[in-house]
């Protein structure tokens, strides 16, 4: 009987099988629909036949001949879906094993790399990014974007659009766009990441699949450009960060906050690697936001315990990052570095000037902020309330039941000292 295909098996390929055709045959928006076609079909006969020896290999050949026929049936693309027949006639290329793609450079970072399409802007080349090489859900790319989902369906649809109509082939960003399109790819990489190690939506905390997928890309990235040291330091952002992933949750998957984590459940081998490779970039010159984000992580890593943190240097690392990174959550983190070293009440003044920022404010974690500040001065009352509001806009289940513990904790604790 044939083994069961691997649950995250097509996930972790569909990438790399749209990269492929992306990077030979270019139409993106045609590619996406034969690759889909492709992971239908292998969700079906692979259980019954037993997965090939080269499943990549496989996907790319039943996707490249579906791929064929769409573009036959594109009249209005009639002359490159003859040129693209004339080169691989349907039913007899057969694409290389899927070791040798890797001679060159990995398919899901090409496909990451030419999702930077010049006809897109900067946010909707992210977008792009996401749903194609991260596999993420609308819903989970507006969650990221701080947008509603109706506004990044919208983007998506007339992001594939453009590149449609665009008749350009996906082509790698040449002279002073090249800065640029890198840019782009280190942060749809961050988002990943992000994504991966605090899910916005769902049953889970994390989902460790992105997180992985994320660091072997940024991995990859740092291996092709190991002059980038934003390269470098949004390579050790992530190995720092995920280090701690072993201890931030609990049995029954909630969440546990840093100063309450057991240290010695982190992953001393990726905070030493991580530590090693910001240290190393931040020797050459004036640091970028990754490697100050990176060097915030370190120092809490370092830490040999919460108490022990060093909260003045971080609030200085913060102060520098605000100078060079107009974002909401930045500025969030700087209030609570602020209230370890200042007290809950200087925190709480920083908060008041986030209030009419709605890229924030329409999420949790403003409201979670403001809760434990709140508690942290003594509010409780203030603080029940602040809780219950960042449940109610919470998108994950743990960080919900987490944060109406947290306001249900408090009414227990008022009542006792009643």
């Amino acid at each position: 009987m044939p083994p069961p295909v691997p649950e995250d098996l097509l996930r972790q390929l569909a990438p790399q099988v749209l990269g492929a055709l992306v990077r030979r045959f270019g139409h993106f928006d045609t590619a996406e629909d034969a690759v889909q076609e492709a992971l239908l079909a292998a969700a079906t006969q692979w259980p019954a036949e037993g997965i090939p020896a080269s499943p990549r290999g496989w996907l790319i050949t039943v996707a490249s001949r579906r791929l064929t026929d769409l573009l036959r049936a594109e009249q209005a693309r009639r002359r490159r879906e003859e040129t693209a027949a004339r080169q691989i006639p349907p039913g007899q290329w057969q694409y290389p094993d899927a070791d040798a793609l890797v001679a060159a450079a990995d398919d899901t970072l090409i496909l990451l790399v030419l999702c930077c399409h010049p006809a897109l802007s900067p946010a909707s080349q992210i977008a792009l990014t996401l749903r194609a090489v991260g596999g993420l859900s609308t819903i989970e790319i507006a969650r990221a974007f701080l947008v509603p989902e109706s506004t990044m369906t919208r983007r998506i649809t007339r992001a594939k659009q453009t590149v449609k109509e665009s008749g350009a082939p996906f082509a790698l960003p040449a002279g002073p766009e090249q800065a640029r399109g890198l840019a782009i790819v280190r942060h749809a990489l961050y988002l990943i990441f992000t994504e991966g190690y605090a899910a916005t939506s769902g049953s889970g905390l994390i989902r460790p699949d992105l997180s992985a997928e994320a660091i072997r890309l940024a991995r990859i990235l740092h291996a092709l450009l190991p002059d980038d040291r934003e390269a470098t330091g949004l390579l050790a952002l992530m190995l720092l960060t995920d280090a701690r992933r072993p201890a931030r949750t609990g049995p029954a998957g909630e969440p546990i906050p840093m100063a309450g984590q057991d240290r010695s459940r982190w992953d001393a081998a990726l905070i030493h690697e991580g530590v090693a490779l910001v240290t190393s970039a931040l020797r050459h010159g004036p640091p970028g936001p990754y490697q100050l984000q990176a060097a915030i992580a370190a120092i809490h890593d370092e830490a040999a315990s919460a108490a022990s943190t060093d909260w003045p240097q971080i609030v200085a690392l913060y102060e520098l990052l605000l100078q060079v990174s107009d974002n909401p959550v930045t500025a969030l983190n700087h209030a609570v570095a602020v209230a370890m070293t200042r007290g809950p009440r200087a925190g709480l003044d920083l908060l008041a000037g986030l209030e009419g920022d709605q890229r924030i404010v329409a999420g949790h974690r403003f409201h979670a902020v403001r809760a434990h500040l709140l508690e942290m001065a003594g509010d409780h009352a203030a603080a029940r309330h602040s809780y219950l509001e960042a449940a109610s806009r919470a998108g994950s289940l743990p960080h919900q039941r987490y944060l109406n513990a947290q306001a249900t904790r408090l009414i227990e604790m008022d009542y006792w000292e009643e």
